[in-house]
């Protein structure tokens, strides 16, 4: 595999940190860190330059603060300053990285995501003989548990630059784990499986694989080779990426059960929104039911997020049921 090198000085540039202080404050302009970093960015970008180029740069203290929707989650909250050093690095790296990845993976990829994965999911059940079985898993703790010296590694198949190498490393060593809030995190915790994703296509033959983030969808005809092959992943993740699957992995039928990831139950005949989805749609719809002052075009603002999720699955029948008129349904 060709390794790169000659990375640093174009993360460096002048060019790249006024394009990732760019993106970096993209609608988050009304932020006082984003505010206090514009009184005097030219200045700010300068001293980014500096750092970096002197070696000298270290990512600031976090901010640690706890999120409890939809499950309880620590979030790491760096300075804005950091943030335009993390798209510096991703400007740069990105093409890199996803070179790297099989097409089956879809987390935080230009141009996938659940869309994409919903399409490609869909037309594979067409093969019904084929996907009679779903093996549906999950990795225990996954962005805690990814190992600082396995994810050094993995980074260092694909690039060389020694400078380019050693700031990555400054940044993972920064916090436990791969610290969820960070920019660079879910590049960092897509890559760590990036080589699994490999053995399971190349190694192990298998055809119809799926994963997000840490989240995999995989389909057989058997349930006995879905069993067999549960095994070898357990083997894999914990002896080459110190990796746990959560116990509440299954094994199943995709006829009487469905799919249940990215947002929707998968059928081979249809496709259905995920419950919790669809109940939050249902008493957002009751709320504005209920307020006789809403025009049409507010009230089609207000459940436009439920109406995003419902236009790509089989769900007419249950917005009819719950919205205020069918004008709403033209969307």
């Amino acid at each position: 595999m060709k390794r790169i090198g000659n990375l640093y000085d174009k993360v460096c540039s002048l060019e790249n940190l006024y394009l990732a202080y760019r993106k970096a404050k993209q609608g988050k302009a009304k932020q006082y860190g984003v505010k206090l970093f514009e009184k005097d960015h030219e200045n700010n970008i300068l001293q980014l330059k500096m750092e970096l180029e002197n070696g000298t740069y270290r990512t600031s203290e976090y901010s640690i603060f706890k999120i409890y929707d939809p499950k309880e989650r620590e979030i790491f909250r760096l300075p804005f300053r950091d943030r335009v050093v993390h798209h510096a690095i991703m400007n740069v790296i990105e093409p890199v990285w996803t070179s790297v990845f099989i097409r089956q993976t879809y987390s935080c990829i230009k141009g996938r995501g659940i869309h994409d994965v919903l399409k490609h999911l869909k037309c594979d059940l067409n093969d019904i003989e084929n996907t009679r079985y779903c093996l549906k898993m999950d990795v225990k703790k996954f962005y805690p548990s990814i190992d600082h010296e396995v994810l050094k590694g993995i980074i260092r198949k694909k690039i060389k630059d020694k400078r380019f190498l050693s700031l990555l490393d400054e940044i993972i060593d920064s916090a436990p784990g791969v610290p969820i809030g960070n920019y660079l995190s879910q590049f960092f915790a897509n890559l760590y499986l990036s080589y699994f994703d490999h053995w399971i296509k190349e190694n192990m033959h298998v055809r119809y694989y799926y994963r997000y983030a840490d989240d995999i969808v995989i389909l057989a005809p058997d349930k006995a080779y879905l069993n067999g092959l549960l095994t070898e992943i357990v083997f894999y993740l914990q002896i080459n990426l110190n990796l746990q699957l959560k116990r509440n992995y299954q094994v199943f039928p995709v006829a009487s059960r469905g799919i249940d990831f990215v947002g929707y139950v998968f059928y081979h005949s249809h496709v259905l929104m995920r419950k919790i989805i669809k109940k939050r749609l249902c008493r957002k719809a009751a709320k504005l039911n209920k307020n006789t002052q809403i025009t049409d075009k507010e009230y089609k603002i207000r459940i436009a997020p439920w109406l995003g999720w419902a236009k790509h699955c089989n769900s007419k029948n249950l917005l009819k049921k719950v919205l205020k008129n069918e004008t709403i349904l033209r969307f």
